[in-house]
């Protein structure tokens, strides 16, 4: 069971995954019926978490998360055709700009979480870094910080991130925002069997080669970047199957819900109400902001907003593409960031530091 992302023996661990599968289905089921944006998502990270907080054994395998983040990265790279990469060109001194604030963002929301939560400013600084939960983690133990902390952090941003944007941005869109203004369309229309087959060869070879060099978001980078410079040369192997993106939606959701337990709650109380607090006040000067480069840039206001908002690659990349806004831009976006992130965090936290012991 070592290589399905489990270290024990089998049975319980297998009926506690096919539990968490049979949650998470109902759970996308009823955004379904609810018509909630992200339903495949959202249902299945709710219901789990839900279930989790309340003592029962869910597990997801890493290799389910994997999958799951293998065919969202492997569909957002068939939207970069040659010239939606052109017109991303046009976009590079937003993106800086924007990496820039959320550099700026995560060291405000840092210092507030130290005040509010009287927790030590090294792992306040790592919680609210908008990063990945692994990567942070690992960067904040470098330093001395508490990596529980960090990485409960993490698991509550993006939660909240996925309760709040994707209803938000949809529900803007219904009273103003005319959604589907700047649509983009992947390269390839159809699925071909055969295409698909080498298209999913060569997307997880490049997942492999990511994640033995180490990179973050091996699974997501790696097929993305894979089925980029594909899509890029003109090369349309297949689109897809809706099932597959739905099936990579419910593993992602399914292992974040996952993540949760009743000790979740019970460890830290305090530090997770301020999480929460800051993680709100975090969301909203990012919405304003996005808002600002949208009226400075031209860029559709929907967009902008998911480009520039606290979340992950793929939550608020899904979120563009079910709402049929620029995912190419969002995507762009958040890579940027996350990995301009994960090389300076660590020199970035020391600068600040021996400023501050200055």
């Amino acid at each position: 069971m070592k290589w399905f992302g489990w270290s024990g023996s089998g049975g319980t661990e297998v009926q506690a995954w096919l539990a968490a599968l049979l949650v998470s289905l109902a759970g996308a089921a009823l955004c379904l019926w609810l018509d909630t944006p992200l339903p495949w998502m959202i249902g299945p990270l709710f219901a789990t978490a839900a279930l989790r907080l309340g003592g029962r054994d869910l597990r997801a395998p890493v290799r389910a998360r994997e999958a799951g983040q293998w065919a969202i990265g492997t569909a957002l790279g068939l939207y970069f055709t040659a010239p939606v990469l052109l017109a991303l060109s046009d976009f590079a001194w937003l993106i800086a700009l924007a990496v820039a604030f959320a550099l700026a963002l995560g060291w405000g929301s840092g210092y507030m979480l130290h005040k509010l939560a009287r927790t030590d400013r090294t792992t306040a600084f790592f919680a609210m870094a908008a990063g990945g939960a692994s990567e942070m983690a690992v960067q904040g133990e470098r330093h001395g910080a508490s990596v529980e902390r960090v990485a409960a952090a993490h698991s509550l941003r993006v939660m909240l991130v996925v309760a709040v944007i994707p209803f938000a941005v949809r529900w803007w869109g219904n009273h103003g925002l005319a959604l589907g203004d700047d649509v983009y369309l992947p390269g390839a229309a159809e699925v071909h069997i055969g295409g698909l087959l080498l298209l999913v060869a060569l997307t997880s070879v490049a997942a492999l080669l990511c994640k033995r060099t180490g990179m973050p978001n091996a699974w997501v980078i790696g097929p993305l970047l894979a089925a980029l410079a594909l899509t890029a040369s003109g090369i349309h192997l297949s689109r897809l199957p809706e099932w597959m993106i739905r099936g990579g939606q419910l593993f992602i959701g399914a292992s974040l819900g996952c993540r949760f337990s009743p000790a979740f709650l019970r460890a830290a109380p305090r530090f997770l109400a301020s999480v929460a607090a800051c993680n709100a006040l975090a969301m909203a000067l990012a919405a304003a902001f996005g808002l600002l480069l949208a009226r400075g840039a031209g860029i559709h206001p929907g967009t902008a907003i998911l480009a520039t908002s606290p979340g992950g690659i793929a939550e608020m990349a899904l979120t563009a593409k079910t709402l049929r806004l620029g995912v190419p831009i969002v995507t762009a976006f958040h890579v940027s960031r996350m990995v301009v992130l994960v090389l300076t965090i660590g020199p970035l936290f020391r600068l600040l530091r021996r400023v501050a012991r200055r």
